[in-house]
């Protein structure tokens, strides 16, 4: 069967899988090349596969959709970390997460200076006004 991860800019990888370990809302699953079709909703967790070959890779996954149709299955998420043992990749995870907050600290504000601008205007807007003669 073939793993296609998803994300929102990019498509992260598309490889054979003989094996694909992840885990949903209500708990780990295994999928085999025969596993029947289905879709669940992923948890932020590790997704492991094996390759052909053996070589078991793994991704620390954001919540998602996991679709499993045919031969083929769509994982769709917004984050996914690659990483060849999990060692590597909780050091990854770390770096990466410090870096996002680092992000979401500048975009909230940002926000915050942007919420305060509009505040200030619309009390310019409503002084303005009360202050036209009727």
């Amino acid at each position: 069967m073939k793993i296609k991860i998803l994300l929102p800019t990019k498509i992260l990888l598309e490889e054979p899988a003989t094996k694909i370990n992840a885990e949903a809302e209500n708990g780990a699953f295994g999928i085999l090349p025969n596993h029947i079709d289905f879709v669940t909703a992923l948890v932020p967790s590790i997704l492991s596969f094996v390759t052909p070959q053996g070589q078991e890779n793994f991704l620390a996954v954001d919540q998602g959709i996991l679709v499993k149709c045919g031969n083929q299955v769509l994982i769709s998420t917004r984050q996914a970390i690659r990483g060849n043992n999990l060692e590597t990749l909780q050091q990854t995870v770390e770096t990466e997460f410090k870096k996002l907050n680092e992000k979401q600290k500048m975009a909230r504000s940002a926000a915050a200076k942007l919420e305060i601008s509009f505040m200030r205007g619309l009390v310019k807007v409503g002084s303005a006004n009360s202050e036209a003669p009727t």
